[in-house]
């Protein structure tokens, strides 16, 4: 078992609405749905902090690598909000650290990481990240 995180691990909070469709027939929402939150945090900092044009940059990511640990079901309707820190800033990836809580709740009810590569979007090959993303992401290291 992994360790539960708490808020104070983490510098950027989003709030989440859990969606009637997050549920899944156990009653709590789906394991799969954790991932949708993940890159919803991720990359509403990307483009809110970081300048990411997702439409039209020449630079975008590709997730190459994700985990996710489980500590407490959340349900709909719930309010949640999710965490991120960045664990590890390379030359052209990142790997992010992200904690889903309850609204108001002191430790992560799921963790986890994923990892972006940034490449060109012209030939997909890995490129440098750019510096005022670079910036952004800097300001989350842990």
């Amino acid at each position: 078992m992994t360790d539960v995180l708490t808020r104070k691990d983490f510098k950027f909070f989003l709030p989440i609405t859990t969606r009637w469709m997050d549920n899944d027939i156990y009653g709590h929402v789906n394991n799969v749905t954790y991932y949708s939150y993940f890159d919803t945090v991720a990359n509403t900092y990307l483009i809110e902090q970081g300048g990411l044009d997702i439409h039209n940059g020449d630079t975008i990511a590709f997730v190459v690598n994700s985990q996710c640990n489980y500590h407490s079901a959340v349900t709909y309707p719930e309010k949640l909000e999710g965490a991120l820190r960045i664990n590890r800033l390379g030359n052209s990836s990142v790997e992010y650290g992200i904690g889903i809580f309850r609204q108001g709740a002191d430790e992560a009810s799921a963790n986890g990481t994923f990892t972006h590569v940034f490449v060109k979007r012209s030939d997909q090959r890995p490129t440098p990240i750019p510096d005022k993303l670079r910036a952004a992401l800097e300001q989350l290291l842990v």
